[in-house]
């Protein structure tokens, strides 16, 4: 049975309702957040806005204020709720590196002789234009792609996001490119729905006082739950007031906040900023992005593909025609020396010798020793087998080292074979 994406999908998110809603792998923490929220709004609806109803007695204004409160509350809720199950703008990840940017470079190796032979290489970067700027932008070994510009691998969802900000624990989700606008309204509104509640809490303590004609101190012990409130919304204000104002300034220079960490000390020239203006009309003006992933589609099945070239075949490409042909012979010659060596019976290896010597009339016994004992193309063997190595960050193709060693193996056959027959 085919399978969704979701269902197949490669990094840490967790989806819910059949992959309509994505989260990072700390979801659970969203229940803290929307605790943090939703229990000091019933405090304070319960404890204070209910006795201010009737305080403003014109029009019945004071109804005005649980109401305010819990519309407010319900605005920063959807807010989050947009925020954490929005794809942040994930970039798909690849199933193989990109071909384009393989080329071959001659390069001595100690493990054949020194000889100059063709390896694999792979570049780590590339430069690409920004605003007529080249920039730098990273290969991720792990998504197999060359990152856009602003992009990071998240190492707690393990995906490559678009203008990646950060990874935010309070939402159970990364902070890029698609939800980045929302996120910012929820901080801000969040620090809004703080000073409100601090304000209506503090005027409570101003009525109490007023009624029983006492102090402070008085009216504070006629209504703990307000100082307590007023003390929660104090502190919470130094953090989110706090998260409100540096994204402000992030927003005016047009950076990120994982840019201003790594790159401050840099003193990079910032090549994406428009101006205070214009930075602001892009993150709330622009029209957000489409997902590029569609979690509910199938998992198509990927064409077959024709491997790369080998290291030999390249290194043949490029020689003159007379060098071609000996390298190719010797190829041939490895290649029948590789069977030879997988033999597991002597009588096996004794039969192909024997049925090669007849197969061709002018070769004779001695000539057909000198090819098993040929100690100069040992070296041109090659296996067929090759082992990708895409994890490593070389990106470069080795030759598995039991191959080098065929040689002796062979070597060893031929004189058990030559001591069998003199003891005939």
């Amino acid at each position: 049975m085919a399978k969704r994406v979701y269902q197949a999908w490669k990094g840490s998110n967790k989806f819910f309702l059949g992959g309509r809603l994505i989260f990072g792998p700390d979801a659970r923490s969203l229940l803290v957040t929307l605790l943090l929220i939703i229990v000091p709004v019933i405090i304070f609806c319960i404890f204070v806005a209910r006795h201010l109803r009737h305080e403003f007695s014109p029009y019945n204004a004071g109804y005005a204020i649980p109401v305010v409160a819990i519309v407010f509350t319900i605005y920063v809720l959807v807010l989050l709720f947009l925020t954490s199950v929005r794809d942040p703008g994930i970039v798909p990840r690849n199933s193989h590196p990109p071909e384009e940017e393989f080329h071959f470079e001659n390069s001595a190796s100690a493990e054949v002789g020194g000889r100059q032979t063709p390896s694999l290489q792979f570049p780590r970067t590339k430069e690409v234009m920004v605003n007529d700027i080249p920039v730098k932008v990273k290969y991720c070994d792990t998504c197999m792609l060359y990152r856009p510009p602003r992009c990071s691998h998240c190492s707690i969802c393990n995906n490559c996001v678009e203008r990646f900000d950060h990874h935010c624990p309070w939402v159970g989700q990364c902070i890029g490119l698609r939800n980045y606008r929302f996120f910012f309204l929820f901080v801000s509104s969040s620090t809004l729905l703080c000073i409100y509640v601090f304000a209506m809490s503090a005027l409570y303590i101003k009525v109490m006082m007023d009624h029983y004609q006492g102090t402070v101190w008085k009216a504070m012990k006629e209504s703990p739950a307000s100082v307590i409130l007023m003390s929660y919304c104090f502190i919470s204000l130094w953090f989110v007031g706090g998260l409100t104002g540096f994204h402000l300034y992030l927003i005016s220079t047009n950076q990120t906040t994982y840019e201003n960490f790594r790159y401050r000390a840099d003193n990079r020239i910032n090549v994406y900023d428009l101006g205070c203006l214009n930075n602001f009309l892009e993150v709330f003006c622009t029209k957000i992005k489409p997902s590029r992933n569609n979690f509910r589609t199938y998992v198509q099945q990927e064409v077959q593909r024709s491997p790369l070239p080998s290291t030999e075949e390249a290194a043949v490409e490029n020689l003159p025609e007379d060098r071609r042909a000996k390298v190719e012979d010797d190829l041939e010659l490895g290649g029948d020396l590789l069977k030879i060596s997988q033999r597991h019976n002597i009588k096996d290896i004794e039969a192909d010798i024997r049925s090669r010597g007849s197969d061709v009339p002018h070769h004779n016994s001695s000539e057909a020793d000198s090819v098993l004992g040929s100690d100069r193309r040992a070296p041109t063997v090659q296996s067929d087998t090759q082992y990708s190595s895409w994890g490593r960050r070389s990106g470069s193709w080795e030759i598995a080292p039991e191959v080098l060693a065929m040689n002796s193996i062979v070597t060893d056959s031929r004189s058990y074979a030559a001591s069998k027959e003199a003891y005939h």
